[in-house]
């Protein structure tokens, strides 16, 4: 079937993170200059070098507040990634000006066989309470684990439905449900990358006409022991005990750049055809212009391939009928790992060449941390706010970058008609989306 060649915009963003639920609390906080990254509260990280993440706490989201009561009986099977779906969709929702069946029983803004759903998602990591009490009845006498007894019977003491909360479909399938979506839906774990790549196909099924609309976007938690313990393992943290200027631990594209942070958070966009949301009475924030999605080949995960963010960044360009002189904002990964940060920034001088150094960029990761699946989501959640508000946020990080605009800057106000937002992954994905302003 023919792709339809109309524009697909993004009207409604949902977002969450370790300030709250919403974009403004984020962009009010990027605005000031103010990082969300402190010492780990919800479990004691004094075993690991890196002590700190960007936590969102507990008391400021409940998820039963946010579903409908039919709902609520399901929240018992949802993991931490879950819940931040669902109040991110809840959010976007609501920012969109819908109505689904979680918001009214007022008949649906649109047919439910025409919302889609395409989230990104990580590999989820269990909660330790649950997985330890069962591993525990596996323990032999001198303390050491037995794994014959595990798999005879240790593995039983785990509660029937335990598995169900860490699928990482999950987070797709009760969006879904929450909001009756019966289009097409799909769930994509390609670290970093998994929002922009779900975004790419939410695009992709709208285009061909499957859908008029869809939930996209992606949510992590990495606030977990076991997700800190695995990138600890990478060698891609920086080392803190959560003391000191958090505002200028995380340094992206700084020379001397000692590593990233872990973070908890996502968000979901609705991505519309125009006509559709021109139909409703809908006003989105920006056009997706172009993508491209490329594969790297590397052997590590401080790794990234500056020619494949080079190939993904020109092939998003080609399809936006865009000059690489007409993007106005770059949004890259900014991670603050030296490596990745110096693939980013090769990766972008083969495109941009002399001028990459003369064009500003946004950076998310020294406000929220690492949200891995849920990254790119806030990235272009941003980017969209960015376009909106025709405004740059302040910027964290060193005080000066070499060969990029990325150093500590306050927030300003200039013209902004196009966004790149770039996000190279840890498995070697890597996803380049151009925003463009909504012309009157």
């Amino acid at each position: 079937m023919p792709e339809r060649q109309e524009q697909i915009v993004i009207s409604g963003v949902g977002v969450i993170t370790c300030f709250g639920v919403g974009i403004e609390l984020l962009w009010d906080a990027m605005i000031e200059g103010r990082t969300g990254l402190k010492r780990i509260e919800r479990f004691d990280p004094s075993g690991f070098s890196s002590q700190i993440a960007g936590e969102l706490p507990e008391d400021d989201f409940k998820v039963r507040k946010i579903v409908p009561k039919s709902h609520r009986k399901a929240t018992k099977v949802m993991c931490r990634d879950t819940e931040l779906a669902v109040g991110a969709a809840a959010d976007a929702v609501k920012s969109a000006g819908l109505t689904t069946a979680a918001t009214s029983d007022e008949p649906p803004t649109i047919a439910p066989d025409r919302v889609g759903c395409h989230i990104g998602a990580g590999l989820i990591s269990a909660e330790v309470n649950e997985l330890g009490a069962a591993l525990v009845t596996s323990k032999k006498e001198d303390g050491t684990f037995d794994l014959a007894h595990w798999g005879a019977e240790g593995m039983q003491n785990l509660t029937p439905l335990w598995l169900l909360k860490y699928l990482p479909n999950m987070l797709a399938c009760h969006v879904t449900i929450v909001h009756n979506s019966q289009g097409p839906s799909n769930t994509i774990t390609c670290c970093e990358a998994s929002s922009g790549l779900s975004i790419a196909e939410s695009r992709r099924v709208i285009r061909r006409g499957d859908a008029d609309a869809c939930l996209s976007g992606g949510a992590e938690d990495r606030v977990n022991p076991l997700a800190l313990y695995r990138q600890h393992c990478t060698g891609r943290l920086v080392d803190s005990d959560g003391s000191g200027d958090m505002s200028a631990l995380i340094t992206p594209f700084a020379n001397d750049a000692s590593g990233t942070a872990i973070g908890e958070g996502g968000g979901i966009l609705i991505v519309e055809a125009n006509s559709s949301c021109t139909k409703r009475g809908g006003s989105p924030w920006c056009t997706i212009d172009g993508v491209g999605c490329r594969q790297s080949f590397t052997n590590s995960p401080l790794d990234a391939d500056p020619g494949a963010l080079a190939s993904a960044t020109n092939k998003a360009l080609v399809e936006a009928n865009c000059d690489a002189s007409e993007i106005d904002v770059i949004v890259p990964l900014g991670s603050g790992i030296k490596q990745l940060d110096d693939a980013e920034r090769e990766g972008l001088t083969v495109v941009f060449g002399d001028r990459l150094p003369t064009i500003p960029t946004i950076t998310t990761i020294p406000y929220t941390g690492n949200c891995m699946a849920g990254n790119g989501a806030i990235a272009l959640s941003v980017a969209a706010k960015s376009i909106k508000e025709q405004q740059i946020p302040a910027r964290l990080g060193a005080t000066e970058t070499d060969g990029i605009d990325a150093g500590r800057y306050e927030s300003t106000q200039m013209r902004i008609n196009k966004v790149l937002v770039i996000s190279p992954s840890e498995g070697g994905q890597c996803v380049a989306i151009v925003l463009g302003k909504v012309q009157a």
